[in-house]
């Protein structure tokens, strides 16, 4: 744990180093809404995956999520602030430059973190993000509504019943899940994608009906390519083999 004292959040982190010799550029891991670094990125084998192709892993958890610090008030969430803690972090690392990889909600706080601080992104991976980027406000306001209810039990919605269960089960704050989710409702306009000319990889389920369509949004980037992973939603592609094959690739490739 670190404090970051311009903004004072309290933010916990990994960084893996790769075995002796490798060249160690490092990537910049983002997870999604209601998960942290270990199951986003551990536990389904990513950062052994990314370790072992000689890469330096750093994952954090998001602020309200994990073993970061808290907050009740949505005000505390919205999207630059998120970004924000992304630059903060790399300070601290003493990181110039990064490929960043975000899934879900960590896929809009890596573009964001993009737009602002083109700099100090290599390249960009978005995984479990597609054309919502730029049409849809953030999380829909009924994940709030499903982490505010009494119960899950309450909670007729398939989309409310997903995430209300995978916010129990990995032992999240509620509240502080209810006020990230009316928190991040920042948009990226179609043009400000445009703006971003960085080598972009955008990775989505075929059953994925959360993320919008990633070939839509393939075209408002410059260099950008969408790889579908089939028979995956939005969940289950997250550690999926061709999701992690076509990302080696594409850093073995990006300028």
């Amino acid at each position: 744990m670190f404090e970051v004292l311009d903004h004072k959040v309290r933010l916990a982190f990994i960084d893996e180093r790769p075995a002796p010799g490798d060249r160690g550029e490092p990537i910049l891991l983002i997870h999604g809404f209601a998960s942290n670094h270990a199951v986003n990125w551990v536990f389904p084998q990513w950062v052994k995956t990314l370790t072992e192709a000689g890469r330096r892993v750093v994952a954090f958890d998001n602020r309200g999520h994990g073993r970061s610090e808290k907050f009740h008030d949505p005000a505390a969430y919205a999207m630059p602030k998120m970004a924000e803690d992304v630059r903060v972090l790399l300070d601290h690392l003493g990181i110039a430059t990064a490929d960043v990889m975000g899934y879900s909600m960590g896929a809009r706080i890596a573009a964001f973190f993009a737009k602002e601080h083109k700099s100090r992104v290599r390249s960009m991976i978005l995984g479990g993000l597609g054309h919502h980027l730029v049409d849809r406000a953030g999380l829909p306001l009924a994940l709030a509504e499903a982490m505010e209810a009494p119960s899950l039990e309450g909670l007729a919605d398939p989309m409310q019943r997903m995430f209300r269960a995978f916010a129990e089960a990995t032992k999240s704050d509620l509240k502080a899940l209810a006020a990230c989710a009316r928190g991040v409702r920042q948009v990226l306009s179609e043009s400000e994608a445009g703006e971003i000319d960085l080598p972009v990889l955008i990775a989505v389920g075929t059953k994925d009906d959360v993320a919008g369509d990633p070939h839509e949004l393939a075209a408002l980037f410059r260099r950008a390519r969408a790889v579908d992973i089939p028979g995956r939603d939005h969940n289950r592609a997250v550690g999926d083999k061709v999701y992690k094959d076509s990302v080696l690739e594409f850093l073995e490739q990006r300028p």
